[in-house]
């Protein structure tokens, strides 16, 4: 498919079930291969269709610059490609603030958006990440540390409340498209540019002015966050429930970022009740 933002490009994508469409867009270090678990459950109410983003897992890498703006316009250029507007999606940490960032651009994309624990607003974490990467060398020096042994970076830096589901399997699927140059450098472009905290600015401060206004998100959203997470403290859920009054927000218990790999069974059944009323 043709991206206007981001160029030619070869997408991966698995599909699965039967039923109306739901888009399933996996966050920053995962795949497709990220919503095995959930597979059954949703694939018995609708049909699954899974993309790699840009330059992930075994989709080509963009010719175009990596931008929040231009991967969450890239999810509105698959679904029309595939003829899926106005379906339902779910989305996964980065994949759960891209869909929310769509949204709002094109009321009309989805008619209904669960976000998966997904960052909203701009952690110091990630001020901290951006100031580091825009230092002279910086992406070479992490390229290089990345790819001195690819499955172990990936084995380490993808973390669940159980650790113990790990795998060498899952290791090599989110490890193996780093060791090559193009998957490399556009994950440090999803650090450095799709995670830039002025973006992360930007959409809450879209998000508060709608507030103030009265003006509700476009379609109806529910909010999926885990009690415990190293990654995006779960206050940023309160606050984006805050900032989107009429969203909906539930609350795991002993799960994780990745709550779609950790607690399963608890976030289908979440997904399909909310798409059900």
């Amino acid at each position: 498919m043709d991206s206007a933002a981001l160029g030619p490009l070869r997408v991966h994508y698995r599909t699965y079930g039967a039923g109306p469409p739901l888009l399933l867009i996996h966050g920053l270090m995962t795949t497709s291969y990220s919503w095995r678990y959930v597979l059954d459950e949703l694939g018995a109410h609708h049909n699954l269709v899974i993309p790699d983003l840009p330059g992930a897992g075994r989709s080509s890498a963009p010719s175009g610059r990596l931008s929040a703006d231009a991967v969450a316009a890239w999810i509105g250029e698959f679904q029309t490609t595939l003829g899926l507007r106005g379906c339902p999606v779910v989305g996964n940490s980065l994949g759960g603030y891209l869909v929310m960032r769509h949204a709002l651009t094109d009321p009309s994309a989805f008619a209904a958006v669960v976000n998966v624990h997904s960052p909203a607003v701009p952690l110091p974490r990630l001020r901290f990440l951006h100031a580091a990467l825009s230092l002279p060398g910086a992406p070479a020096v992490l390229r290089w540390w990345i790819q001195r042994d690819t499955t172990r970076w990936a084995h380490r830096v993808v973390h669940y409340y159980d650790e113990t589901l790990k795998s060498l399997e899952e290791a090599h699927e989110y490890g193996d498209p780093l060791a090559t140059r193009d998957g490399a450098t556009a994950f440090i472009g999803y650090l450095r540019d799709v995670m830039h905290p002025g973006g992360f600015a930007e959409f809450r401060d879209t998000l508060t002015r709608r507030c103030s206004g009265g003006q509700q998100f476009p379609v109806p959203l529910l909010l999926i966050y885990a009690r415990q997470d190293p990654l995006v403290p779960p206050r940023v859920g309160d606050r984006l429930a805050a900032l989107v009054p009429t969203a909906a927000l539930h609350r795991l218990d002993r799960s994780s970022h990745f709550a779609h790999v950790d607690t399963p069974a608890a976030v289908s059944e979440a997904v399909i009740d909310f798409l059900d009323i």
